[in-house]
C-alpha cells in the first residue's frame, strides 16, 4: 500500500520537510503496479503453457479427471459386451427351446436387432470431446434396453401359455381331420407349392388335401369355437373355420355340408361335416388347414401320420 506522506528535502530551507502525496498520485501508482501484475501473470501463463507447452494445475486436473471417466466408459461398455452375450443366449435358447414347445414362432432377428442402423441417432454427441465413446456407450444402452425389454415380453407370453399349459394342449390341432386309417382315404396333396390341378401353375396351397367319398365324416382337430361357415364357388365350396385360441385356427373346405353353427363351441374329435366337392374341386375329398398366428403351416406337423384305428376312433365322436 503506498504511503500517503514523506521526507523530502527543501534546499532553501536546507532541512527535510513532510509532504502529503496527492490521492491522485497514489491511485494511478497502484493502477499502475496492478496493470504490472496482470501483463507479468500473463505473460508467465503464456511461458509456461504455450512456449514450454506445460499444463496448468487446474487443466492438469480436469485432464485426468476426464481420463478417468474415459476408462469408466470404457469398463462399462465391456461390461455391456459380457451382457448382451448373456442376452443372446437367452434369445437363442427361448427360440429354439421355449417357444416351440408351446407352438410359438421364433422372434426374428431383423426384430430384435431392429431400430440401430440407418440413421444417425446419436449425431449430437459428434460435438463432444471423445465422441467415439460416448456414442458407443449411447448405442449399447440402447440395444440392451431393448433387448432386455422383447425378451421379457417373450417370457411373458411363454409364461402366460405355461400357466394354461393343459388348456393348450387340448386346443392345438393334433389329431387328423378325416380318418386316415380307412382304406377309403388318400392323401392326395401336400402343403407348399405345387402344379395347380386345373391349369399346371405353379402356385402356393396353404394345406392338404385328403381324398375320400363324399359323406365321410370331418372332425375338428382341437377345442375350439366355430368363427365361420361360408361358401366359396370359386375356391373352398362349402369351408368351416375353428378358433382354436392361442393362436391357431383351422380351415376345413369343399365340405358336402356343415354340421355346426356359427359361434358354437367344439370339441376334439367331434365331428362337424361330411367331405364334399364343392367349390373349386376335381373330386370328393378334405381340403384342411392349419392357420398359427394368421400365417399357414404344415398340418402334418401337427398329427400323427401313423395313428393305429383303434386309437384314432377312440379320439373322435361320429355323429349317429
Amino acid at each position: 500500500m503506498p504511503k500517503k506522506s514523506r521526507y523530502k528535502f527543501n534546499p532553501e530551507t536546507l532541512a527535510y520537510e513532510l509532504h502529503k502525496i496527492p490521492a491522485k498520485v497514489r491511485l494511478s501508482r497502484s493502477f499502475v503496479v496492478f496493470l504490472l501484475s496482470v501483463v507479468l501473470s500473463v505473460g508467465y501463463y503464456a511461458i509456461y503453457s504455450a512456449y514450454f507447452k506445460l499444463e496448468t494445475p487446474k487443466m492438469i486436473t480436469l485432464l485426468r479427471t476426464s481420463e478417468d471417466l474415459e476408462n469408466k466408459l470404457e469398463l462399462m461398455n465391456k461390461r455391456f459386451e459380457e451382457t448382451n452375450r448373456t442376452l443372446v443366449a437367452l434369445e437363442m435358447r427361448d427360440n429354439y427351446v421355449y417357444r416351440p414347445v408351446f407352438g410359438m414362432e421364433e422372434i426374428p432377428s431383423e426384430v430384435r436387432e431392429a431400430g440401430f442402423g440407418g440413421v444417425d441417432r446419436y449425431s449430437y454427441l459428434k460435438s463432444f470431446d471423445r465422441s467415439g465413446i460416448l456414442s458407443r456407450t449411447a448405442q449399447n444402452i440402447d440395444i440392451l434396453y431393448k433387448k432386455a425389454f422383447l425378451q421379457s415380453k417373450s417370457f411373458d407370453e411363454v409364461n402366460n401359455l405355461a400357466r394354461s399349459a393343459d388348456e393348450l394342449s387340448l386346443c392345438v390341432p393334433a389329431i387328423p381331420p378325416v380318418d386316415i386309417t380307412s382304406n377309403r382315404t388318400r392323401f392326395s396333396s401336400s402343403f407348399g407349392y405345387r402344379p395347380d390341378p386345373f391349369n399346371g401353375q405353379y402356385r402356393m396351397h396353404n394345406g392338404i388335401d385328403l381324398s375320400g367319398r363324399i359323406g365321410d365324416p370331418v372332425f375338428v382337430t382341437g377345442n375350439g369355437k366355430v368363427v365361420e361357415i361360408g361358401y366359396d364357388f370359386f375356391g373352398y365350396g362349402n369351408f368351416i373355420i375353428v378358433d382354436h385360441g392361442f393362436g391357431y385356427k383351422t380351415r376345413y373346405a369343399h365340405l358336402k355340408n356343415s354340421l355346426v353353427s356359427m359361434g358354437r363351441g367344439v370339441v376334439r374329435g367331434e365331428q362337424i361335416g361330411l367331405m364334399g366337392n364343392t367349390g373349386r374341386s376335381k373330386g370328393p375329398h378334405l381340403h384342411y388347414e392349419v392357420i398359427y398366428r394368421n400365417k399357414p403351416v404344415n398340418p402334418l406337423n401337427y398329427y400323427n401320420r401313423d395313428i393305429a384305428s383303434e386309437e384314432f376312433k377312440a379320439l373322435v365322436t361320429p355323429r349317429g
